[in-house]
């Protein structure tokens, strides 16, 4: 394929977050646990464990508010972490404070352009 056609490929991932207080049951796609929440990073692991066995992962978050991220693990075979996990700290932490559990439902679309030599 000439390097012109190159050009005309692309990829490119569409996300939509939506935050809201955290419910019982959270069977969404992210939890956002704050450092002082009443809940921790281990006994959200525990519930989610219970409702979905082995569909979650939990990440440690360094710095700021939030503790960690429970996350579907379906969206890190969708997307690489480093490119999903900067949009959800940013925009969840416009809403999340470190005494709060935040719930985010993620709609990924991921769009793929080709095109092929007749």
């Amino acid at each position: 394929m000439s390097s012109s056609n190159e050009k005309e490929l692309g990829r490119k991932a569409e996300i939509s977050i939506r935050l809201s207080e955290f419910e019982i049951p959270p069977m969404q796609d992210v939890l956002l646990v704050g450092r002082k929440a009443p809940i921790g990073p281990e006994a959200a692991r525990r519930m989610v464990d219970a409702l979905s066995p082995d569909q979650y992962e939990i990440i440690p978050v360094d710095e700021g508010p939030v503790e960690a991220l429970v996350i579907r693990k379906s969206l890190l075979n969708m997307l690489p972490r480093e490119r999903l996990l900067p949009v959800i700290l940013e925009e969840g932490l416009k809403v999340a404070n470190e005494t709060t559990v935040i719930k985010a439902q993620l709609d990924v679309v991921v769009v793929v352009k080709r095109s092929v030599e007749l």
